[in-house]
């Protein structure tokens, strides 16, 4: 099910991508971001109270609280560099940049989660750093 869900995010980032780089035009790539941000919070905060997960909040330890809030201020970051990088550049070029998170993720997965490297996703990192390089040029 987990596939499912990650290939409707990649569709999803792809629509982010397009609509971004048509809306973002003579608009302040911050302005760009705070409304894209506060759309997303309506929305997930719509989703929370549709299916009345509101109720764990408070069971949320000290250690998630930190991390999410972490997590978040990443979020915002990247949101604020991508929103830059798409107004500044073409997003053909932007987007594969961008998805060197994969990449890095996985270095960070090994040195943080402990989580494996393979042969195969070796493979796989090295592939997608050539592809981006590819096609950033």
């Amino acid at each position: 099910m987990w596939l499912w869900y990650a290939l409707l995010s990649a569709v999803f980032a792809a629509a982010t991508s397009i609509l971004a780089k048509i809306g973002i035009d003579g608009v302040s790539s911050t302005v760009a971001t705070a409304i894209r941000t506060v759309v997303v919070v309506i929305l997930a905060w719509a989703v929370v109270l549709a299916t009345r997960a509101q109720g764990g909040i408070p069971d949320i330890s000290r250690k998630s609280w930190l991390f999410l809030v972490l997590s978040g201020l990443a979020t915002g970051a990247s949101w604020l560099c991508y929103y830059r990088a798409l107004q500044l550049g073409e997003a053909s070029k932007v987007v594969p940049v961008d998805k060197l998170s994969v990449v890095i993720t996985a270095v960070l997965a090994f040195v943080f989660l402990h989580e494996r490297l393979t042969v195969k996703s070796l493979l796989g990192c090295m592939l997608l750093g050539a592809g981006t390089v590819l096609m950033a040029l």
